[in-house]
């Protein structure tokens, strides 16, 4: 799992066929102190998450092509929560 920050979502008209009906957003992966690491990644939103926020992505290709019910599915990331206090879910980590 990562947390990523949104930073927008992504629009196509042409695309796989399992991406069809899911809601695609643009994600910066960030650390714990909220700096960004990385590139973005394209996420299938599951939540309903808005801009800014910071949700938790999962990179298990297993979920996710369960969740979108294709095996051959070319996506990658799936958004399994959204964090309320990311500064407060860091000391937590931290702590465990």
């Amino acid at each position: 799992m990562i947390l990523c920050r949104v930073e927008g979502t992504a629009v196509s008209t042409i695309h796989h066929p399992t991406l069809r009906g899911w809601r695609q957003l643009v994600c910066q992966p960030v650390n714990d102190a909220g700096e960004e690491i990385g590139d973005p990644v394209l996420v299938a939103d599951t939540l309903g998450a808005g801009l800014h926020q910071t949700v938790m992505v999962t990179s298990d290709g297993k979920t996710v092509r369960e969740r979108v019910g294709d095996n051959h599915s070319p996506m990658r990331y799936l958004s399994i929560g959204i964090i309320d206090d990311p500064a407060a879910a860091a000391e937590k980590e931290a702590v465990a």
